[in-house]
């Protein structure tokens, strides 16, 4: 069975091809496109290629296109993104502007250019299902929570595979395979032994912290929003809520002027005045720039501030893990984050922090009560391992 896992952007599709002959997925092919202005051609160039090398016989062959989808009305979890699936994701566009509508577009092209293929989706907050609903509820009206307006929590299909790997690496089998299984018994399956408790950093374009205690979330630093939590490149993160009447009132923009500069010129970019890339960002700083140095702080005040959240709920941790482009890649953020939380058990060894030995690799001093650890996420993997899953069924 082969199953295409297609990451649409709103001018980007990247797509990986998993062989699951095997029963737990073999990546056969990847590739992708950046500036991409006519989907429709992309589509055939990613199935062209695909055929050209080899991978596939005929179109026909793929079992399934699988999508990383944000988030929906009344759907969660593994689905079948039919025309209804969709339709409940247009009902969320408001919440998440600069997912939901790239998404949907790509959704719908594959389904006019593969008509007898099944397109399904593993939601991003997925993950967060079985999560404390103290953790997730905001303090508002019923009726707003019914409408949707609480704490969804996102990158789940990251986390969720930071929750399968750090186990395996903490020499935990047992929390790996309940991690592993999350979706189909719902996260119940037993455990044995002490709690394994891990905090996942996924810092990059878009950042966000989760608590993970036995292989199940417990909690993530976005809300209802993927513009929520820790700064993004160029959206907000945090926001009170009485600043958006406020801004409106004061400076006389619209409803739509405030979304668009708060999905698009606030973050890293708007802090910083410089870029929404964290290494244009940091080069500036080197050479002076208050505010681009401004922005690296916040930004680490921010990811600090969520650790010590999940430290507190945890109870402490066995693991703390950094991925995605920041956090497996800037190793002077992550000397940052974990500057002076020696009594917290977190203490880095410089060298290894500096020069990783490999890309997955700890980074943590041999007397850190706290493993820090490297892993490169594999969002792409968990939503072909889901999609496989769903088929069985």
């Amino acid at each position: 069975m082969k199953i295409l896992v297609a990451n649409l952007g709103s001018t980007s599709l990247k797509y990986r091809l998993f062989d699951f002959s095997d029963g737990r997925g073999q990546l056969l092919a990847r590739g992708g496109y950046e500036r991409v202005s006519d989907y429709p051609a992309a589509i055939d160039s990613c199935l062209g290629e695909l055929l050209k090398g080899g991978h596939i016989a005929s179109e026909s062959e793929l079992a399934a296109v699988g999508f990383k989808a944000v988030m929906a009305r009344g759907l969660n979890g593994c689905v079948r993104l039919d025309e209804s699936a969709v339709e409940a994701m247009e009902a969320f566009n408001a919440i998440a502007p600069a997912h939901n509508p790239p998404y949907i577009s790509g959704i719908r092209l594959f389904a006019r250019r593969m008509p007898g293929t099944p397109l399904v989706g593993l939601f991003e907050t997925a993950f967060y299902q079985w999560a404390p609903e103290a953790a997730m509820r905001y303090a508002v009206p019923e009726s707003w929570n019914e409408a949707g307006v609480r704490r969804w929590g996102f990158h789940g299909a990251s986390h969720k595979f930071i929750a399968e790997r750090s186990a395996e690496l903490l020499g935990r089998p047992d929390v790996a395979e309940r991690a592993r299984q999350l979706y189909v018994d719902g996260g119940i399956s037993p455990v044995t032994g002490p709690d394994c408790r891990v905090i996942s950093c996924h810092l990059g374009g878009s950042s966000s912290i989760t608590g993970i205690l036995n292989g199940v979330a417990v909690g993530n630093s976005l809300g209802m929003s993927p513009q929520s939590g820790l700064p993004h490149n160029n959206r907000v993160g945090d926001l009170d809520a009485f600043a958006v009447p406020f801004v409106m009132r004061s400076l006389g923009l619209s409803l739509d002027e405030v979304e668009g500069q708060m999905c698009r010129e606030s973050g890293l970019k708007g802090l910083s005045g410089v870029s929404n890339d964290m290494r244009d960002i940091q080069a500036e700083a080197a050479v002076g720039n208050a505010k681009a140095r401004l922005a690296l702080e916040v930004f680490v005040h921010q990811a600090r501030h969520w650790i010590g959240a999940y430290l507190a709920q945890l109870n402490g941790a066995d693991a703390l893990v950094f991925t995605a482009g920041i956090g497996e890649n800037r190793g002077e953020m992550r000397a940052s984050i974990c500057a002076s939380l020696d009594q917290l058990g977190i203490v880095l060894d410089p060298a290894r922090n500096v020069r990783p030995e490999t890309a997955e690799c700890v980074i943590s001093a041999e007397d850190s009560r706290v493993k820090v650890m490297v892993i490169p996420t594999n969002e792409e993997l968990v939503v072909a391992r889901e999609v496989h899953r769903f088929l069985n069924k």
